[in-house]
């Protein structure tokens, strides 16, 4: 889970984009921590640049598919 120290280097948005989910390699949307709907990993990607791919990690049989969601936007 991503985690900060000194909140006044945040800021809440309540923008739509914090709540789609993407495919393993898509473009990123938004430079920022990507996280893993499904099994919590997470990663950072950058703007315009593909998100991590369907073999940056494996899920487990029966889990579901990889789908990145933004948590924290730049």
């Amino acid at each position: 889970m991503a985690q900060y120290k000194y909140s006044q280097f945040l800021k809440h948005n309540s923008n739509d984009a914090f709540d789609k989910l993407h495919e393993p390699g898509a473009r990123t949307p938004f430079s920022g921590i990507y996280r893993c709907a499904i099994c919590g990993k997470e990663d950072v990607s950058t703007y315009e640049h593909p998100l991590p791919p369907q073999n940056h990690h494996q899920h487990a049989a029966g889990i579901g598919p990889i789908r990145w969601q933004l948590v924290v936007s730049h």
